[in-house]
């Protein structure tokens, strides 16, 4: 056995596993009081929006995966459309070739609440006052803020007085920046979700319709009309270092719901990995298996140059295929079953020589796809506004954050749970950061800036539209072993998503790691594509290592003609994951930053 900062928790009642201790507690004492995997992550997931308000929040999305017990895969799409005026010629009519990375311009219709509600509707058991009840009382009582809250909050903190004097009120308390360890409250998010629980249980007695009547509260009552308002009577500063009201509309909430989907699946050996569609980017996961299944990686260590190169090669030939071809399917035909099939990935595989690719290669499928923008890292105006608070994707906490008004850098948020019927779930809950947009001062909460994955070019899959899904990053997985659901697992992080999770998955199937032995090893990843956030940057040859890689691994990577950067020893990966096989569950959680834990029994 290799070490490990921690054990892999063994049990078979019950497994949750999170970003934020809080969290998994909350997810665990729901299956203590006999809720499902269900019910558990829809409490979770309102409480990593009270206790991670820098990486996730209401106003935000989610996309979930589930596989309910003795029934196929399917996945929870929580990810909110573009406003109904936000259409190319808007942005255009703005002088803009970019979309906004903050404010309320690039804000989307708000996703999360109406996935958690069809979840809970549809699959769980336990009412809407006994979920929320814990996120309530953590909000109205407060939580122990972490290092990198305060560390975000202090780098917009002359946004948040000059600005967007909302978030100030609630962000600094008493006019002050908030010390690390201090007990954080946000009343005003406790006081709107107990407003929406007592509206549904006034109207009616039966859970069902009290979570129907929510969802309508949420979509077509106060919430709505709160968000409406703000966007039509608010001009706000963002990234363009100008102010601008926000495209979304009552209109634009009401005609909205979540959806429940098809995982798009991939064969791999004895396991068969479930993902989101491709108006996410969670099917590049399933190219880098395509690309890498005809290697030998059972011979290989993992942490070999070998191995590394192989992997990061592979990466960069998915992700460039994604920015070429995945965009919301409701819009686009995106040509899926030829990306994974076997001749154009042995065809894309001839590319992976034994040196470092130099170049952004998307493949060519004929009737399909569009332009590839590459914008040189650190080339680009827009890199340089000092509004640039775009998304949260790596945290680091031995690199102090700005001080200025600078990119601010974080994480999202993940958990994996599993009961014991068998119930596994999957979410990866972002948007809506405290960083995003002001505070909307009756709901205490901000709207999610997902609308900056959008591109302006009328030739990309992924161009902005009314009603469409920007292409997210947020990517929970999900994997049957000899077609039984057996592990859920995933990562906040941005582009790295699909690369940390899916090295914890090969280290796991091909060397054996546990999963606790497959989170902790060196971690790393590369930007050698166009960045999914603003402002959309591409870092060529690019490619990150923890400090703890072998020296020689680092020697003949550099040597192979990789961009090496040498990181921290624990600051590349944030995953989590849970596995049931014969009854027994394991479970395991991220040590970087000392937040996520699994608990189970």
């Amino acid at each position: 056995m290799k070490f490990t900062t921690r054990p892999q928790i063994v049990g078979n009642f019950g497994i949750v596993t999170s970003t934020h201790w809080i969290a998994s507690a909350v997810g665990m004492s729901i299956l203590e009081k006999g809720g499902n995997a269900f019910d558990a992550a829809v409490a979770t997931g309102f409480t990593l929006q009270v206790v991670e308000p820098h990486l996730n929040g209401p106003g935000g999305e989610v996309p979930l995966i589930l596989a309910p017990n003795n029934k196929d895969p399917i996945v929870i799409c929580g990810q909110g459309v573009a406003p109904q005026s936000a259409t190319l010629k808007t942005f255009n009519d703005m002088n803009l070739n970019i979309v906004p990375g903050s404010g309320l311009l690039p804000a989307v219709v708000p996703g999360a609440f109406d996935a958690w509600m069809l979840l809970l509707l549809n699959y769980g058991t336990m009412s809407l006052r006994e979920i929320l009840e814990p996120a309530i009382s953590i909000a109205t009582k407060g939580y122990p803020l972490v290092p990198n809250i305060i560390n975000t909050i202090k780098s917009v903190e002359e946004l948040f007085r000059s600005e967007w004097t909302s978030s100030a009120e609630i962000y600094l308390p008493k006019g002050a920046l908030p010390k690390e360890g201090d007990f954080f409250t946000n009343k005003k998010m406790a006081e709107t979700y107990l407003k929406i629980i007592n509206e549904s249980e006034a109207k009616f007695q039966d859970k069902k319709e009290q979570i129907e009547q929510a969802r309508n509260i949420w979509r077509k009552g106060f919430v709505a009309e709160e968000i409406e308002n703000y966007c039509k009577n608010n001009s706000v500063m963002d990234t363009t270092e100008t102010r601008h009201k926000g495209l979304l509309t009552g209109d634009d909430l009401a005609t909205w719901s979540a959806t429940i989907e098809k995982p798009c699946s991939y064969d791999y050996k004895n396991f068969t990995v479930c993902k989101t569609g491709p108006w996410g980017q969670g099917p590049v996961f399933l190219q880098q298996l395509a690309l890498l299944e005809n290697y030998d990686l059972d011979s290989l260590d993992e942490n070999s140059p070998e191995f590394v190169h192989l992997v990061v090669e592979a990466t960069k030939l998915a992700f460039a295929d994604r920015e070429a071809f995945y965009g919301d399917t409701n819009f686009n035909n995106v040509p899926m079953e030829m990306l994974l099939s076997k001749n154009y990935n042995k065809d894309r595989r001839k590319l992976i020589t034994e040196n470092a690719s130099m170049e952004v290669r998307p493949g060519i499928i004929p009737g399909f796809g569009g332009n590839v923008v590459v914008r040189p890292k650190g080339q680009t105006a827009e890199s340089f506004s000092k509004f640039d608070i775009g998304e949260p994707t790596v945290a680091r906490f031995d690199e102090p954050l700005p001080n200025s008004l600078g990119e601010t850098k974080g994480d999202t948020t993940h958990f994996d749970i599993i009961d014991k019927w068998g119930n596994m779930i999957a979410g990866t809950p972002s948007g809506g950061w405290l960083q995003s947009s002001p505070i909307i001062p009756n709901l205490g909460f901000c709207l999610s800036n997902r609308g900056q994955m959008f591109w302006l070019d009328e030739k990309s899959p992924a161009c902005i539209g009314p009603k469409r899904r920007p292409r997210t990053t947020l990517s929970p997985s999900l994997a049957l072993k000899d077609g039984l659901p057996y592990m859920v697992f995933g990562t906040p992080g941005g582009d790295q998503q699909d690369q940390w999770s899916l090295h914890l998955f090969l280290r796991h199937i091909h060397f054996g790691l546990n999963l606790q032995e497959a989170i902790d090893a060196p971690g790393f990843s590369t930007a050698h594509f166009p960045n999914s956030f603003f402002p959309r940057e591409t870092d060529i040859g690019h490619l990150a290592l923890e400090g703890r890689f072998p020296k020689e691994t680092i020697k003949e990577l550099i040597k192979r003609g990789h961009k090496v950067s040498v990181d921290s020893d624990w600051s590349l990966g944030r995953m989590t994951a849970a596995s049931m096989d014969n009854g027994i569950l394991k479970g395991a959680a991220n040590p970087r930053f000392m937040q996520g834990y699994a608990i189970g029994r």
